[in-house]
């Protein structure tokens, strides 16, 4: 039987992020708080992607007023798509959709996300890393998929669990679930060592 998790609180609107948790079945809340997503140049791509778990984190530390909740604990993350060190974001617009797809086609590109759990003043930060090889995409394929399911708020311009995964993708090496925006396993481990 698996041992019964504290509540913690979501500091993300991803719909991804939150089926994952309850895949785990993690209880949680959310909480967003708008941060700016800017980063320090010379960052790595794993760096970037702790950077903003981590501002996402305090941004929602600081709302809820931890004083009163230090023992809440909060989990951010934040997913970067890196393609030959190039760090790809989310697409602006349909063509901007089909030029990343176009570009990620028969290629390798890693997904990285980057994770903060903050409980009071102390702060785990580690990031997971996945490989995704596409195959060739046709023009049809891409603009398909863009039409029919609209990726725009997606970093690479793609969701694996999506037609496009089921297509396009020939293989993965990591965790699936990173690709979806975070590294359950992962986390389910670290929350348990935190709550021990």
């Amino acid at each position: 039987m698996a041992r019964k998790m504290k509540k913690i609180i979501l500091a993300s609107g991803s719909p991804r992020r939150k089926q994952l948790l309850e895949l785990a079945e993690i209880p949680f809340e959310v909480e967003v708080s708008d941060i700016d997503e800017s980063y320090p140049e010379g960052l790595r791509p794993a760096e970037i992607a702790i950077h903003i778990a981590s501002n996402k984190a305090r941004a929602v530390q600081q709302k809820i007023d931890m004083g009163k909740n230090s023992s809440l604990t909060i989990l951010a993350a934040d997913t970067v798509v890196v393609l030959d060190n190039e760090i790809i974001g989310k697409p602006l617009n349909r063509q901007n959709a089909i030029e990343i797809l176009s570009k990620l086609s028969g290629k390798i590109h890693k997904v990285i996300t980057g994770v903060c759990i903050l409980n009071g003043f102390d702060e785990k930060i580690f990031s997971e890393e996945t490989e995704v090889a596409f195959h060739e995409l046709t023009l049809a394929q891409i603009e398909h998929y863009i039409d029919n399911y609209k990726p725009y708020d997606k970093a690479g311009a793609y969701a694996i669990q999506e037609w496009i995964g089921a297509i396009g993708i020939k293989s993965i090496k990591g965790d699936f679930y990173n690709v979806m925006g975070l590294p359950v396993s992962r986390v389910v481990q670290e929350l348990a060592t935190q709550h021990n």
